[in-house]
């Protein structure tokens, strides 16, 4: 038998679609705003609420990913592959983002793929 886990409440599941969507803060502070954001939200509210714990871990642990991989690209723009691929990076990040705070709004836990997880 499965132990029925409570659904996060309204309160909690908008908080852990804000620590997802405080990503685009990119698009205001380029480099840095897309971890600023979720980190900054997942600090004021980790305490309030379990899941929002574990979605702004996730947000911020993509986050991070993200900006390591924008990196590297930043490096391959010399062998002419790099700004492409940052394009495609950015593209998945909306993406996926969108989709993450889409499902934190339903309640349900997000699991972001390819994401190397340094936040715990």
């Amino acid at each position: 038998m499965h132990d029925l886990v409570p659904a996060p409440s309204a309160e909690a599941r908008r908080w852990a679609m804000l620590c997802h969507y405080a990503a685009f803060l990119g698009f205001v502070v380029p480099f840095i705003g897309n971890v600023i954001g979720p980190l900054v939200v997942w600090q004021f509210k980790r305490e309030d609420d379990p899941f929002i714990d574990r979605q702004g871990k996730e947000a911020l642990n993509f986050q991070l990913t993200v900006t390591l991989l924008h990196m590297i690209c930043w490096l391959l723009v010399w062998v002419l592959i790099g700004f492409p691929l940052m394009l495609l990076v950015a593209c998945v990040a909306f993406v996926l983002t969108v989709i993450a705070g889409i499902k934190a709004n339903q309640g349900r836990d997000y699991r972001y793929p390819l994401t190397w997880r340094m936040v715990n």
